[in-house]
């Protein structure tokens, strides 16, 4: 009978969550749950120091956004963080009585032991480590202690933390899932600390109880883990336990393939969700970040990732963060909006006013044209705020020159040459039934521009409509705006003239 494969995520809160954890995560849910396994949510929470107050919650909010759910494990309920599954507890805090003991199982098994040294004395180690290009480490000082010695010490209070016993020789390999068969030397790997002076473990102790403790059969996690997993796989040997696999991806990298780092601009998933990216098109984006599916298809709902993916199939090579094309991939799913959806997602990034000038018809007419023009919500407060949406719900305020043909010289004349198109236009919108439809406009207005002139003619028309030198071409906004307000906005640039 084949193995349920349970895989996890286990981010730290000493921060918010970044779009490398979602990707992590993400892969975890897909392989897990291509497999009708489990996935797990566990909270990493033993870097007291680092510890942020809002870092649960914003990583809950952010995976809860990008509808990766977990099968077991901690989770939002109604804005309440619960913890559910068979194994109590999937918050490293408090678990901190089963990683004493299986501590206590490691130093009598005399796989690991208690160091006394003092921050200086390991300031000390670093410094003549660095200045005799020595590979940095600890020197195994407290190794060899005498048992009386360890027990008078602990009984005095005298700080203490336990490290791992790794071997001198030998080495240390395992077949990762991603890239191939992996080795370190045993004398090259640090004994880590395992438990620290406050009573917490640290990552590495921690991270292998609970992976063993919670069934877990598949490991997927950044490249930066590479160095650290001989010291996992030493505990899995000293515990007589079986390891996992282990897969790790490749880092995300800036477009000057640089380490992604918030120094180069947004990292943190609320960030995008706040600029008005779609949850499937971030989710689309980074799924692509190291993995290719083999065929020319490019957006895939949750779902047709759930059925496609492969861990075979992720690439051991950085992934650039390119945000034109996450760009891309939220316009595809912007067009898929339903138009009520569309406007109201639109509406989230505009003036609260807005609802009021316009009716629901006019902004469902609106949504698409303003499509063309944005990748995301954050877009549309962009083009608000440099002045670029308000002839859209109030008549434009312009100088009168605009008004003019770029070929056209200020005077009289030309002034009155415009007017007299303009007064033709407003006849001939006079004298056809109302159109929504471009085509339709155009269709009635095309002869009397090819006859007089189009840039003499459309210029000052798209002038009068918008009071911009760019917008869109004015047979759209006669749609938009309809013909009576097209009317009486020419009527008004006539006035001006």
């Amino acid at each position: 009978m084949n193995q349920k494969i349970v895989t996890r995520f286990a981010p730290s809160p000493t921060g918010y969550l970044h779009v490398g954890g979602l990707r992590t995560a993400l892969y975890a849910y897909l392989v897990a749950t291509k497999s009708q396994g489990d996935f797990i949510l566990r909270i990493e929470d033993t870097d007291r120091e680092r510890y942020v107050a809002d870092g649960i919650q914003n990583i809950l909010e952010s995976l809860t956004w990008a509808h990766i759910t977990p099968n077991q494990g901690v989770r939002l309920e109604n804005g309440t963080i619960i913890n559910s599954g068979p194994a109590g507890s999937y918050i490293q805090s408090e678990r901190l009585p089963i990683y004493k003991k299986y501590v206590e199982e490691l130093i009598a098994k005399s796989h690991a032991y208690y160091c006394f040294c003092t921050p200086e004395r390991l300031e000390e180690v670093r410094n003549y480590q660095q200045e005799h290009k020595l590979p940095p480490g600890y020197d195994g000082h407290c190794l060899h202690l005498d048992p009386q010695e360890i027990e008078n010490r602990i009984r005095a209070n005298e700080r203490h933390v336990v490290r791992l016993h790794m071997p001198d020789s030998g080495e240390t390999k395992w077949d990762d899932v991603i890239r191939g068969e992996v080795s370190f030397k045993n004398s090259e790997v640090d004994d880590q600390v395992l438990l620290k002076s406050d009573g917490y473990p640290t990552y590495h102790l921690a991270v292998v109880v609970d992976d063993h403790e919670m069934n877990v059969t598949h490991v997927i996690r950044g490249e930066e883990w590479i160095s650290s997993t001989p010291k996992h796989l030493k505990l899995y040997e000293y515990f007589g336990w079986t390891p996992p696999a282990f897969a790790h991806l490749p880092l995300l990298l800036n477009s000057d393939k640089s380490k992604l780092s918030k120094r180069q601009g947004d990292v943190a998933v609320l960030d995008y969700k706040t600029k008005g990216y779609l949850p499937e098109a971030l989710i689309n984006f980074v799924a692509f970040l190291g993995w290719n599916p083999g065929t020319e298809q490019e957006l895939f709902t949750l779902n047709e990732l759930v059925a496609i993916f492969s861990l075979a199939k992720v690439n051991k090579a950085g992934a650039v963060f390119n945000i034109e094309k996450l760009d891309w991939f939220n316009r595809e799913y912007l067009k898929k909006l339903p138009p009520e959806d569309l406007v109201d997602y639109m509406l989230t990034y505009l003036p609260e006013n807005y609802r009021e000038v316009r009716d629901r018809e006019f902004l469902l007419r609106l949504a698409p044209l303003l499509l063309e023009r944005i990748s995301k919500g954050s877009d549309l407060s962009e083009m608000y705020t440099a002045g670029e949406l308000d002839f859209y719900f109030e008549n434009p305020s312009y100088d009168a020159s605009l008004l003019l043909w770029k070929k056209l010289s200020d005077t009289n004349e030309s002034r009155e040459l415009v007017k007299k198109h303009l007064s033709e236009i407003a006849k001939i919108l006079m004298s056809e039934p109302h159109s929504n439809d471009p085509e339709k406009i155009k269709s009635y207005l095309w002869h009397y521009a090819e006859t007089n002139g189009k840039g003499e003619v459309l210029w000052p028309l798209r002038v009068a409509l918008s009071g911009k030198e760019k917008s869109p071409d004015p047979f759209v906004l006669i749609a938009l705006l309809g013909q009576n307000e097209s009317i009486t906005r020419i009527n008004s640039a006539i006035a001006l003239l």
